[in-house]
């Protein structure tokens, strides 16, 4: 065997997560609003992380206990 070949490493190019609801300045996530919780979860009903959808903490837990309230509701699965 002749001598390894050092590998290159690729930079990775990091996107910078903005959290859509501040940008939109929504104050308050209503749990009757079925379309916006549809798109913070998964097609089983799990509630997407903060890590992959980007929103700030305080609209992470307004969104939790939204989708949870629309749950007990049966609004969404």
């Amino acid at each position: 065997m002749g001598p390894s070949k050092p590998r290159r490493r690729r930079k990775r190019i990091v996107r910078i997560k903005v959290c859509r609801l501040c940008e939109n300045r929504i104050k308050y996530i209503d749990f009757k609003d079925v379309d916006l919780l549809r798109r913070y979860q998964t097609e089983k009903g799990r509630i997407l992380p903060r890590r992959i959808t980007g929103t700030c903490f305080q609209h992470q837990k307004m969104l939790a206990e939204s989708i949870k309230r629309a749950r007990n509701l049966a609004m969404v699965m």
